[in-house]
């Protein structure tokens, strides 16, 4: 059977352009330049193979359609600096919080919500701070904002956003859970109709039922360690999340422990599996692997692991500009972005301010290509790697 054509849309936030190319062959198909996206917010995966994604500087939403003939398929306006994206589960209902940006503190309590079938947009004044969000469907749509300190979800009706008065007028939520105070990484499961938020306590859950939220026990993380991010597989319904555990100075990263963490939403068990220290982050999910890139001044890799949680383990050149020992992972520090589709089997990783592109085929660990872009990747970039019908539309938060 021949394999669904795939693309890999790569951002160069610092510099300001897109990429589109196929994979594996890294044709050139489309670029956009003179757009920064929003690195926090990442890319967000619409039905069709379509992206949706937040221009930092100009203020926009922007829809890409890297199958189409034009890329750019819809822009519309939102408040910045863009801290989380989600849309309900038919792709049309999307909301975008605002928090930090470039700032020592937030400072923006604005969240915008728009309907891309019509265009029509509204802001609405929440609370400051770095919202995380989901958009519930099952029914009218509800956006969920996962607030910290004091923690809690806050419900909304999207019509009473969307229909609310010109001059972002301060909103009430129509209903509160409560949350610890310390909430980062957001999910949604459509088909049980189930919100979920990492704490330091575990993965706490939630059920829509009519208008409002159900809490559910939490899932426990099962190690010394926790989540910050969290993801939703749509091959095997499933939470995936990195633990990170060790030293809590962020100079002594590359003692940092780090542990895959999936939990089957259908059985309810959990697995753990080592990674190894450094810095280890965000995850992609391909057709039969999910992947890491674990950075470390001892040299980095990239981890596959396959349906049985069994690791292969591929080397990666190092980085001018990377984490170094004694320094933070964060701050003028190069990094890396990893992609995948879970209709394919090719994954993707950047080798940040080498404008390099790694193209690995998950079912040997061998490099099928090696990009050079004409722009740095200062940072690490982000990217997105999607077929048209690849299903990943069906994890309805931006990554």
């Amino acid at each position: 059977m021949t394999a669904a054509p795939a693309v890999l849309l790569v951002s160069d936030h610092v510099h300001g352009s897109v990429h589109v190319r196929a994979v594996p062959d890294g044709t050139e198909t489309g670029r956009l330049t003179g757009r920064h996206v929003s690195e926090h917010a990442g890319f967000l995966a619409l039905p069709g193979g379509r992206v949706a994604c937040v221009d930092d500087r100009r203020g926009e939403l922007l829809v890409l359609d890297p199958f189409a003939d034009e890329l750019l398929e819809a822009a519309v306006p939102v408040a910045v600096p863009a801290e989380h994206l989600a849309c309900d589960p038919s792709g049309r209902w999307i909301a975008v919080t605002t928090g930090l940006g470039r700032n020592t503190e937030p400072w923006s309590d604005l969240l915008t919500v728009a309907d891309l079938r019509t265009g029509e947009a509204a802001r609405v004044r929440t609370r400051v701070g770095e919202p995380g969000v989901t958009v519930l469907g099952g029914g009218e749509p509800l956006v969920a904002l996962r607030h910290r300190e004091p923690g809690e979800l806050a419900v909304h009706r999207f019509a009473d956003l969307l229909g609310a008065r010109p001059g972002c007028p301060p909103v009430t939520p129509h209903a509160l859970l409560p949350l610890p105070d310390d909430g980062h990484g957001d999910a949604q499961a459509p088909f049980s109709r189930h919100v979920f938020s990492a704490t330091g306590e575990g993965v706490h859950r939630a059920r829509r039922e009519g208008d409002v939220l159900v809490p559910e026990p939490p899932i426990p993380w099962e190690a010394p360690a926790r989540g910050w991010y969290l993801r939703l597989d749509t091959r095997r319904r499933a939470l995936w999340s990195t633990l990170r555990g060790g030293p809590t100075d962020p100079r002594r990263w590359p003692d940092w422990t780090n542990q895959a963490w999936r939990h089957d939403l259908e059985t309810g068990r959990t697995r753990v599996t080592e990674l190894g220290p450094g810095l280890v982050f965000r995850l992609a999910l391909a057709r039969h692997h999910t992947a890491f890139t674990r950075i470390h001044p001892d040299g980095d890799e990239l981890i596959l692991l396959d349906a049985h949680d069994t690791d292969r383990r591929v080397p990666l050149p190092a980085m001018d500009g990377a984490p170094r020992r004694g320094g933070t992972p964060w701050e003028g520090v190069q990094r890396r972005a990893v992609a995948a589709s879970p209709g394919a089997d090719w994954i993707a990783v950047t080798r940040g301010g080498h404008g390099e592109v790694h193209v690995i085929d998950a079912r040997t660990g061998h490099e099928a290509a090696r990009w050079r872009l004409d722009t740095p990747l200062d940072h690490g970039g982000h990217a997105v790697l999607r077929t048209r019908s690849d299903s990943a539309d069906g994890d309805p938060v931006g990554r």
